[in-house]
């Protein structure tokens, strides 16, 4: 079915499906945010820990969520096919494989210590991200439901209920923090045991409150109907698109906590700051994120009903509107990177000037980067919603690995460009990525793409 849409038109639905997914990737980051924040404050060993420790979390759950990932293109495309039963089968099973692969990695978790130091890292640094992690572990399991529900709700466009969940769970997430981190109204202090407590809290209470709503508002879909009936035909195809997906992210998400590894080999101070412009890089990136995901849904949307013209129009104004977040955001980094930086470590902090000082050098490559990096998720978002996932996950895994990887290496290290240089490497990488992934889209799909 053919859909006629401006240029101006598409830029609306895009907005009035992004904006909230936006809203909610920002709100989803702000819960981690809010831990780096509270840590910075508790102390710079606590916080060169979690940063750590929310680093290997988040490189295990990143692989991982590539099935949850995987049900909204597969529910965009059933939903404009009108298809409920596929709707279902597809998040059913996908809710599956991620309490099995939860199974399957959580006793990694017991060794991360040991990972940790075996990687290069500090022993006392590694020491106190464990009790961390043997929390997390628990964690991963409704985090992954979670995440699957998210992408259950944003491919039939009710962004709004993923909003306001994530909204409630800052809220929370910040409001247990202060309780546990700093031991206040009469709790013990636990300092980073208290973040990883809070985190399992938050996902749990998310858990409940998505999956209640999921029954009352979409009964069409009867989403927990037999829900432990196997479906294997569903299941292959969930697992054929979510293990590209989370491989796609992990190669990503590896070339950044790869980098973290590279700075705690420089130093604690360099560590915490590259920790911190991180997280302010990783803001902007949230928004371009929710973006992407705009892209996807629209995407798998149009290919459900077969309107190509649709498709290229969508794909284009998501692509100008990723530019445009760009500028925005490199433009904030290059004229308050000390103020932003300051945000996360107290003012009596010692180190406090040398962390910013650092910082600030940091954020300029951040600034550049938020072009290449928002060009990359929005190209791969494009394919996935044309469920093309394999072809992407080489070229993520070649950008980022072979490329990006060691040329932050050597930058770093072998020429002694310190920091700056490891995050040099980010850009290269993270440019080539953008290139290869929207000459595939651009040009080697253009059989799905041509238009009429």
């Amino acid at each position: 079915m053919t859909v006629e849409r401006t240029y101006l038109e598409h830029a609306k639905n895009i907005l009035a499906l992004g904006l909230p997914l936006a809203g909610s990737q920002l709100a989803q980051f702000a819960v981690h945010m809010t831990d780096v924040i509270m840590m910075g404050w508790y102390g710079l060993d606590e916080l060169a820990a979690l940063v750590l420790a929310s680093g290997f979390w988040f490189i295990l759950f990143i692989l991982l969520a590539g099935f949850a990932f995987a049900v909204m293109p597969l529910v965009a495309t059933a939903a404009g096919q009108g298809d409920a039963t596929t709707v279902r089968r597809a998040t059913r099973m996908a809710i599956w494989l991620s309490v099995i692969s939860g199974v399957v990695i959580y006793p990694i978790f017991g060794f991360s210590d040991d990972i940790l130091v075996a990687l290069g890292q500090q022993p006392h640094i590694a020491a106190q991200a464990r009790p961390y992690l043997a929390v997390a572990g628990i964690e991963m399991f409704p985090a992954l439901i979670v995440a699957v529900f998210r992408s259950y709700f944003s491919a039939l466009e009710r962004t709004r209920v993923v909003l306001f969940a994530v909204i409630g769970a800052v809220l929370l997430n910040a409001g247990l923090n202060y309780i546990l981190i700093f031991g206040n109204f009469g709790a013990p202090e636990l300092g980073v045991l208290g973040s990883a407590i809070a985190s399992l809290i938050v996902n749990i209470c998310m858990l409940i409150v998505l999956a209640l709503y999921a029954a009352r508002a979409t009964p069409e879909n009867d989403l927990f109907r037999n829900p432990f009936k196997p479906d294997w035909a569903m299941f292959a195809t969930v697992f054929r698109m979510g293990v590209p997906i989370g491989l796609t992210s992990l190669a990503e998400v590896g070339l950044f906590n790869a980098a973290a590894l590279m700075m705690g080999w420089i130093g604690t101070e360099t560590l915490a700051a590259h920790g911190i412009a991180l997280q302010l890089s990783a803001i902007a990136f949230m928004a371009q994120i929710g973006l992407s995901q705009a892209g996807t849904i629209r995407a798998g949307n149009a290919l459900g009903r077969g309107d190509e013209a649709d498709l290229r129009k969508g794909a284009l104004v998501a692509v100008g509107m990723s530019a445009i977040m760009a500028v925005v955001a490199s433009l904030l980094f290059l004229l308050f990177p000390e103020t932003l930086m300051g945000l996360f470590i107290a003012p009596d902090e010692p180190a406090r000037d040398q962390v910013i000082a650092i910082g600030s050098m940091l954020m300029v490559f951040a600034a550049m980067m938020q072009f290449s990096d928002g060009g990359q998720v929005v190209a791969l978002s494009l394919l996935r919603g044309v469920h093309d996932t394999a072809v992407p996950m080489w070229l993520a895994t070649i950008s980022y690995w072979i490329i990006g990887m060691p040329a932050s290496y050597l930058f770093g290290f072998v020429l002694n460009w310190g920091g700056e240089g490891v995050w040099m490497g980010f850009v290269l990488g993270l440019t080539t990525a953008w290139l290869t992934m929207s000459y595939r889209f651009w040009v080697q799909k253009s059989h799905i793409l041509r238009a009429g």
